[in-house]
């Protein structure tokens, strides 16, 4: 009986043709290999064992520590949301090799193994403050390689809604969902250099300055000019001081109210005559205190009149910025791109997936995606060839980390027979190549 189910099975429309299943030797996830090698070059591993402690005694510590993180990051990497899919992946070929040797025949950790290891190992408050490290000495590697002397911080805080009875979430009216509130700073490269999860019902600028003084810091110490951008929320007093006292630019967006409106009235008039298809925009630069502000600021008017609208739209931007008042704008529309960041990190490593019940269990899951997000973005901007490195997250997800593949075992050699498809072999070659040039400063 049990010959006859491991049998092959053979379909009626087609007599030459027979299916058969092995799990073992058979991935899906087969670019997984390449994102292997780039953490190999830049040294993800020493990160791990100097940032991250194992408490492990005896049987437990049949996995290396190192495998199992690697299971945690690659596997949102390469799209599961949950530790439950760690059931059928640990014989998975590529999350087999990936790990070290002792996985590569007795397989990668079973669900309940990773669980422990996310909600109770990682959380330990030595592993957990070395979560921050590690992401942050990773995208150190990269900048090492190539950093611009104009460093340029976005930060904007997200919606992740819960639906169950996870600790600290709450009812958020701005968002009209109960939810975490977590607030991001991003470079211009699309690296996130620092997270914070935070309870639902917390201004969107709260904590700004545990996540951007210790940046800007950091930046400066190397030499760097650093400017922040972000929108009407940190529109607060106390951040302008805070970066005027630091010698940092800014552009920040602000609420309008009637003060505002009756500086920029004579921009507010519509043109005589037949309005053009063609947006018309003006500009307008001009000093401006607030009843909180200790001293006047620079602020920058954009008024824009649309074909079909009866009124304008009319946006300010409190800055310090020399250039002159459509550079200003332009500078700061350019931070969209940071709600882009966002929006992949939630579709491609699963960010939303909080359903831990402790608060810091769920801190925990959103440090590992980060760092799986931070990983992915090295590979695009490091590696990728330049007519593919515009592509999202997503899409590396689904046309190079989505390659089937089969695992052959020789005497001496491990074979990963990949399928070609969106990754062909030139592809795959050119990336190899890639790699192996960057030139990783040591220590």
């Amino acid at each position: 009986m049990g010959e006859k189910q491991n049998q092959p099975f053979q379909l009626s429309f087609n007599t030459s043709l027979k299916i058969d299943f092995q799990g073992s030797r058979v991935t899906s996830d087969g670019g997984l290999i390449l994102v292997r090698e780039l953490d190999e070059r830049l040294g993800f591993g020493e990160l791990i064992t100097q940032h991250l402690g194992d408490s492990r005694r005896g049987k437990n510590t049949q996995l290396p520590f190192a495998d199992l993180f690697r299971q945690s990051v690659y596997s949102r990497i390469a799209g599961y949301e949950d530790v439950n899919d760690a059931e059928r992946l640990a014989q998975d070929p590529t999350f087999r090799l990936i790990g070290s040797e002792k996985t590569w025949d007795r397989g990668a950790a079973l669900t309940s193994r990773l669980q422990t290891f996310e909600t109770k190992m990682l959380a330990e408050e030595e592993n957990f403050e070395g979560l921050a490290r590690i992401n942050r000495e990773l995208i150190g590697k990269a900048e090492a390689l190539d950093s611009p002397q104009r460093v340029v911080l976005d930060m904007d805080s997200t919606e992740i809604p819960v639906h169950g009875q996870q600790e600290n979430s709450a009812y958020n009216g701005h968002f009209e969902s109960t939810c975490y509130h977590p607030l991001l700073l991003f470079n211009r490269e699309g690296d996130c250099l620092a997270a914070k999860l935070r309870p639902g019902n917390v201004h969107s600028a709260d904590d700004w300055q545990e996540l951007l003084l210790p940046e800007i810091e950091r930046q400066q110490k190397l030499g760097k000019e650093v400017v922040f951008r972000a929108d009407a929320a940190f529109a607060k007093p106390e951040i302008y001081e805070a970066l005027e006292e630091r010698g940092v630019k800014y552009a920040i967006r602000i609420p309008s109210n009637d003060s505002l409106e009756r500086d920029t009235k004579e921009l507010l008039t519509r043109p005589v005559g037949r309005p053009s298809q063609k947006p018309l925009v003006r500009y307008k630069s001009f000093l401006y205190q607030a009843t909180s502000w200790k001293t006047a600021r620079r602020v920058v008017a954009k008024v824009e009149f649309h074909s079909g609208e009866l009124f304008p739209r009319v946006g300010f931007i409190v800055a310090n910025l020399e250039a002159d008042s459509r550079a200003v704008v332009r500078f700061y529309n350019r931070r969209g791109t940071a709600e882009q960041w966002i929006k992949e990190g939630k579709q491609a490593v699963k960010m939303t997936r909080l359903s831990c019940h402790h608060f810091r269990s769920n801190q925990v899951r959103l440090w590992l995606s980060v760092i799986a997000y931070n990983l992915g973005n090295l590979w695009r901007r490091l590696v990728l060839p330049r007519r593919i490195g515009n592509w999202s997250l997503t899409s590396l997800q689904q046309r190079l980390v989505k390659t089937g593949g089969r695992l052959l075992k020789h005497a001496c050699y491990y074979w990963l027979l990949l399928a070609e498809s969106h990754l062909t072999r030139r592809l795959f070659g050119a990336m190899v190549q890639r790699m192996a040039a960057l030139t990783i400063p040591t220590g």
